[in-house]
């Protein structure tokens, strides 16, 4: 995988999605258009952490390669370099996926 060249700011983290299924569990290819955007993604760009009242920068519960699930409105999706990614909050990540 190429390197990433956004950094993410606060407690902004970066996601690529994953790929969406291709067929049903019953063997049904789906076509493009019929397919659900995956909410699970790996975590690719972390930020620095959210800024406390004390000064200091809390740290994430999630790290870099990380699989997780996020909820299905969170982020906002960009494309670099031809490939899709969603920045969103930490907040917005409800599981990590061991």
């Amino acid at each position: 995988m190429a390197n990433l060249n956004l950094r993410p700011l606060n407690d902004k983290i970066v996601v690529k999605r994953l790929e969406a299924e291709d067929k049903t569990k019953g063997g049904i290819f789906l076509p493009d258009n019929a397919k659900e955007k995956p909410s699970e993604g790996r975590v690719m760009a972390l930020g620095d952490g959210k800024l406390l009242k004390d000064g200091k920068r809390a740290n994430f519960q999630v790290s870099k390669n990380d699989r997780v699930i996020f909820s299905s409105y969170a982020g906002t999706q960009i494309k670099v370099d031809g490939e899709e990614y969603l920045i969103m909050s930490e907040d917005d990540v409800l599981a990590i996926v061991d």
